[in-house]
């Protein structure tokens, strides 16, 4: 019993201690007016304050979270599955009710570089602790524009969390523990383009909060930036230089045309998130921020990930094939499935129909033995719009069952990039749901 009372006695001491800090954080930070930003989001010639904010806010890709599948733009209700309970994107149009059209300047930066709300902490899904390196000129042009927009009168979604996950208070510690709340600040090593793609990938594409592992307490593992990572079943690629594993086999001009088109010649076509960022956001980037974002990722620290996973160029299963004949006599069910259903868009040697992004050999996804984005693809379909052009592909959900789903999964894992895939039924039961 003494014990226990010593042990509850010594945790109330504690968090009392990590109140007080917090309150010192709030009552000494900065607030109001700043310094002129050292790197500006948009490009020096665009001088319209709301065609500047709609650049920024497409850069910064505000629409995917905060509208929902069939919604309005803006109006919020889009859903994140998370282990601990479900969080729903909020109205961020100007409807003085439901949205934020009663926010002043100060509460709107609050929200979006602290995660400090009227209504108390943002949860991190909003993604707060990249968006923190923003200036506060660019913040402020982003409500410029979403206040130029129609307000859209609709009530947010109540969100779906556990206990203690559904206790917003409990955030402060977690920022205290693992937020950092700083501007942007140059490399004076680097020259003015890296720096620029540094603040388009970090500041406003925020491209770590999905290619970056988290940790336990689902804060980013720093040491692993950009090493890949799983999101609502897909596989975020590794993204940083290295050779074997992330892009530093990739060609500029393939960089540079999937961050524009969302396919690269001889490499991946964009599905699932990544496609949502293509269409929302990269390919309304101008050809200088295209390429100044390509020059930052090729020039930051490689991270070697699993070698498992590393892309083959050349398949044998494809590479004796033609279009139209597969290479081998192998007569398994995912075979049979793949002839039935997916040999008339990928054909055999994967070399695509049609249309280039049915492009199969280079992919990543097709090389990540787990397949997890190709298992997705198969349940879930995935389409993207580049150039007011839309590519689908169909979803066989309903169609397959989980066995066969795993069966056509693994036949085109060792089809189109040699690997032994290890997709169960199991595993496709579990990305069902998400």
């Amino acid at each position: 019993m003494r014990t226990s009372l010593r042990r509850l006695f010594w945790l109330i001491i504690t968090l009392i201690i990590l109140a007080l800090i917090y309150v010192a954080y709030v009552m000494l930070r900065p607030s109001g007016s700043e310094p002129v930003a050292p790197v500006a989001g948009a490009p020096a010639s665009m001088t319209d304050p709301i065609k500047r904010g709609e650049y920024l806010a497409r850069a910064a890709d505000c629409v995917a979270c905060h509208t929902a599948p069939g919604g309005k733009p803006f109006a919020g209700g889009f859903r994140f599955k998370l282990p601990f309970g479900s969080i729903y994107g909020t109205n961020i149009t100007a409807d003085k009710e439901t949205g934020i059209g009663n926010w002043t300047d100060d509460q709107f930066v609050a929200a979006v570089r602290e995660g400090t709300g009227p209504q108390g902490n943002l949860y991190p899904a909003m993604p707060y602790t990249s968006y923190t390196a923003m200036s506060r000129d660019d913040v402020l042009a982003i409500k410029a524009y979403l206040f130029s927009l129609p307000p859209v009168k609709q009530a947010n979604r109540a969100n779906e969390l556990s206990f203690p996950f559904d206790q917003r208070w409990g955030m402060k510690f977690w920022n205290l523990a693992f937020f950092d709340n700083q501007r942007f600040a140059p490399d004076p090593q680097k020259d003015e383009q890296w720096n620029r793609g540094a603040y388009l990938a970090t500041a406003l594409g925020h491209c770590a909060e999905c290619h970056t592992p988290r940790t336990f307490a689902f804060n980013l593992n720093q040491g692993k930036s950009l090493s890949g990572e799983v999101v609502q079943g897909w596989l975020a690629g590794n993204i940083t230089p290295d050779k074997d594993t992330g892009i530093g086999n990739w060609s500029d001009a393939q960089l540079s045309q999937f961050l524009a088109k969302g396919h690269a010649e001889g490499r991946s076509s964009a599905s699932g998130p990544m496609a949502e960022v293509v269409q929302n956001s990269t390919q309304f980037l101008t050809q200088e921020d295209n390429i100044a974002l390509v020059k930052y990722l090729r020039n930051i620290e490689p991270v070697k990930t699993e070698t498992s996973s590393q892309v083959n160029l050349q398949p044998k299963g494809a590479m004796n094939a033609t279009a139209v004949l597969p290479g081998d006599q192998d007569d398994s069910p995912g075979r049979q499935l793949f002839a039935g259903d997916c040999s008339g868009c990928h054909q055999w040697n994967g070399d695509g129909r049609q249309t280039p992004y049915a492009s199969l050999k280079g992919s990543t996804a097709v090389n990540d033995p787990a397949g997890r984005s190709v298992v997705q693809a198969i349940l879930h379909g995935t389409q993207l719009t580049v150039d007011g052009k839309q590519v689908l592909m169909p979803d066989f959900g309903a169609k397959y069952s989980d066995d066969e789903v795993a069966a056509v999964a693994n036949y085109v894992l060792r089809q189109f990039g040699d690997k032994n895939g290890s997709v169960t039924p199991k595993q496709v039961a579990d990305q069902r749901k998400q």
